[in-house]
């Protein structure tokens, strides 16, 4: 169970950069080109939100029986001085649990504004933090700090 959760949550992943990126250049598109908030945009955002959500529930359960987080929380003060676990163990988790926050946030403020373009421009700024922090949270093959394959 848990390597088959462990793919998936890899593979997710993608669909929530994907997503992202979509709504982020079709918000910046909207804002700046002064265009008009479609049916098809708000379905975007309900989607993007909608992925991000299953992400972090995925991620949530995947906390819940890693064998890594298991042994930061048993061992947390020889774990918190190790940079692997303490990064699944609390930077990970916390900062995709924040980054979910914002661009519910975002999501929820947009739905509440009339005016098309403060739909646009509200999307484009809270979107655009919550895939920033995503981005600095991601265990990317290339970083120094930790890395995990691309795709597993």
């Amino acid at each position: 169970m848990y390597t088959t959760l462990l793919y998936t949550h890899s593979w997710t992943r993608w669909l929530v950069l994907i997503f992202l990126l979509v709504i982020l250049i079709k918000s910046y598109y909207g804002w700046f080109a002064r265009t008009n908030y479609k049916k098809s945009d708000k379905l975007l955002r309900i989607s993007t939100t909608a992925i991000c959500h299953m992400q972090l529930s995925l991620g949530i359960y995947l906390y819940c029986i890693s064998p890594i987080t298991n042994y930061f929380i048993h061992n947390f003060k020889e774990a918190i001085n190790l940079r692997e676990i303490r990064f699944f163990g609390m930077e990970h988790s916390s900062m995709m649990l924040l980054a979910v926050i914002v661009i519910s946030i975002g999501s929820s403020k947009s739905k509440k504004q009339i005016d098309f373009l403060q739909k646009h421009k509200t999307i484009a700024i809270w979107f655009t933090i919550g895939l920033l922090i995503v981005l600095s949270s991601i265990p990317w093959s290339f970083s120094p700090l930790i890395s995990r394959p691309l795709f597993r």
